[in-house]
This record gives C-alpha cells, sequence and structure tokens, in this order.
C-alpha cells in the first residue's frame, strides 16, 4: 500500500464540473470540492467527519465487520488505499468498492454481509451503498447548506 497520505476525499470522478452541486464521486459539496485546497485542517477534518458518519450509517445497515484486524490487514495486503483514522465500516466499503469484482469470500477479510444481503453480489452491494451514500450527502446539502445560501442570496438582495 501507499505509505502517501490521502490527503482528499476525491476519487476521480467528479460530476460537481458538470453542475452537480454533490459531487457523484467523492460525495462533497460543490463549494468543498472548489475551495478544498484554501481551507483551513479543522475544515477539511469537519468535511472528513461528515462523509465518514454518512457512510458508516450505510454501510453498518448492510454488514458487519467482525474482524478489524483482519480486514486492515487485507487492505495492506492488496494494496487497497483506506484512511486508517476512520472507521473500519469505511475500511469495508473501500474494500468492496475496489474489490467487488474479485472478492468469492467475503468472511476471509473480517467482514459479514447481514441476513437481508447475503442473495446481493458484491457489485450490486457496492452500487446500493453508493447510491443510498450519495442520497444521504445530497439530503444534507438540502437540509443544512442550500437553506442558508438561499437566505444569504435574499439578503443580499433587500
Amino acid at each position: 500500500m501507499s505509505v502517501t497520505r490521502i490527503k482528499t476525499p476525491c476519487v476521480g470522478l467528479c460530476s460537481t464540473v458538470y453542475g452537480d452541486l454533490v459531487c457523484r464521486g467523492c460525495k462533497r459539496f460543490h463549494h468543498e470540492v472548489v475551495n478544498w485546497n484554501l481551507y483551513r485542517e479543522e475544515e477539511k477534518r469537519a468535511v472528513w467527519q461528515r462523509l465518514e458518519y454518512l457512510l458508516i450509517q450505510v454501510v453498518q445497515d448492510k454488514l458487519d465487520v467482525f474482524d478489524a484486524g483482519r480486514l486492515r490487514g487485507k487492505l495492506e495486503l492488496h494494496g487497497i488505499r483506506f484512511v486508517p483514522e476512520q472507521s473500519p465500516y469505511c475500511w469495508a466499503y473501500q474494500l468492496i468498492a475496489r474489490g467487488a469484482r474479485q472478492i468469492t469470500q467475503l468472511e476471509a477479510y473480517g467482514v459479514a454481509l447481514l441476513p437481508e444481503f447475503r442473495r446481493c453480489s458484491l457489485v450490486e452491494l457496492r452500487d446500493a451503498i453508493d447510491r443510498e451514500f450519495f442520497l444521504l450527502s445530497e439530503a444534507h446539502y438540502e437540509r443544512y447548506i442550500a437553506p442558508k445560501f438561499l437566505r444569504e442570496g435574499v439578503d443580499s438582495r433587500v
């Protein structure tokens, strides 16, 4: 595994350049993508924490990480980049996101699908997690960020 620290949530699939307010790749908001290099460390940390929190919500409803040590070891062995400070549920997502087509025995990685998802392929599961993660990010934007921008726009015209 690369020993370089992951410095941005970017996954190289940015949709904000096409006008999306929430990136379909990394799930950051447009203004976060644009201003990332200007952010102070605490601002970056707040974005990372929000993304982690939302992803954990989605992933833990679909699988169980029963051996975080084994999962971490397998990620390192296979050179799958992950953020060590994040939850093992985020690590599990990285595993599925990168290896959904190759993994045949998820349990060998210290991860098990919850009963209601055992009939899903890992590709279907990965896509479902990604969609739900995007929808949660979009809902968060609409609930907490968009109203602020709307109010600022209205106030500036008064």
